[in-house]
C-alpha cells in the first residue's frame, strides 16, 4: 500500500496535471513557447530541491540549468519569444505550472528508490492508476463507442507512443530517478527540443540551421555545467 500511495502521488504530479496543463495551454500559445517553458523543470527541480529536500543547490547546477535554458530559447528563436511572451499568460502560466508540476515529481519520486522499487514496476503503477484515473472522464467526456473506428495509421501511432513514448521512456526515467537524483532527471526536458529537431531532421526532411545547430551547443554545455565533472577536469589542465 505504500508504493501504490506513491504511484498516485506520481500519477498525479508526473501525469495527470501536466499533460492536463500542457494539452490546454498550447492551444492558446506556440509549441516553441511551450518547449522553452517545460524546459524550466530542472529549474523548478534544483530550487525544490534545496528548499524541501534539503539538498545544497550549487553555483555551477544553477548556471548549467539556466545556461541549457538559454540553449533551448536560441534554438525556438527570437520571434517565438517576442510574440510569444506577448500572448495568452494564462496559457503560458499553466505550462510553467506543468513544469513545476514535473519538478515536484522527480522530488517526490525518490521514495520509490527508497522502498526498492524496480523501474520497470514504478512505470507500471504509474501508468496503471493514470489510466484508471482518466478512464470515467473518457467514457463521460469522448464518449468513445460515438466516433468512428480509426484506421490502421492511427493505431501505429498509438501503438509507438504509448509503446516507446510513454511505457519504456518511464522505465528509463525511474532508472535515472534512482540512480542519477531527481535534479538530474528532469535535465531530460533539454533534450527534448534537441531530440525533436534532430529526428525532424533525419526523418520528416526539415531544414537545420546554424541557429539551432548553436542552440544544442548550448544546451550541451549547460549540461555539462550542471554536471561539474567535465568543468572541473578542464580546470585542472588548466592549472597544471
Amino acid at each position: 500500500w505504500a508504493a501504490w500511495k506513491i504511484f498516485a502521488g506520481m500519477s498525479l504530479l508526473n501525469n495527470l496535471v501536466p499533460f492536463l496543463l500542457i494539452l490546454w495551454g498550447q492551444k492558446h500559445i506556440a509549441s516553441g513557447l511551450a518547449a522553452i517553458l517545460n524546459a524550466t523543470t530542472p529549474l523548478f527541480a534544483a530550487v525544490l530541491a534545496h528548499g524541501l529536500a534539503g539538498e545544497r543547490l550549487a553555483a555551477h547546477r544553477l548556471a548549467g540549468v539556466l545556461i541549457g535554458l538559454a540553449g533551448v530559447a536560441l534554438m525556438m528563436g527570437p520571434d517565438v519569444i517576442a510574440e510569444g511572451f506577448g500572448g495568452d499568460v494564462l496559457a503560458q502560466l499553466a505550462v510553467l505550472g506543468a513544469a513545476f508540476s514535473y519538478g515536484l515529481s522527480s522530488l517526490y519520486g525518490r521514495r520509490l528508490h527508497a522502498l526498492e522499487i524496480a523501474p520497470q514496476s514504478a512505470a507500471a503503477g504509474q501508468l496503471t492508476v493514470t489510466t484508471l484515473a482518466v478512464i470515467p472522464f473518457v467514457l463521460l467526456i469522448d464518449q468513445p463507442w460515438t466516433l468512428p473506428m480509426p484506421g490502421w495509421e492511427a493505431w501505429a501511432a498509438l501503438a509507438g507512443l504509448s509503446l516507446l513514448s510513454t511505457a519504456f521512456a518511464y522505465v528509463v526515467f525511474f532508472r535515472l530517478l534512482s540512480g542519477a537524483g531527481g535534479v538530474n532527471a528532469s535535465l531530460v526536458t533539454l533534450l527534448v527540443p534537441v531530440t525533436a529537431l534532430l529526428l525532424g531532421t533525419l526523418i520528416l526532411g526539415e531544414v537545420f540551421t546554424l541557429r539551432q545547430a548553436a542552440g544544442m551547443a548550448v544546451i550541451l554545455l549547460g549540461l555539462a555545467v550542471t554536471d561539474g565533472r567535465p568543468v572541473a577536469l578542464v580546470l585542472r589542465r588548466l592549472e597544471r
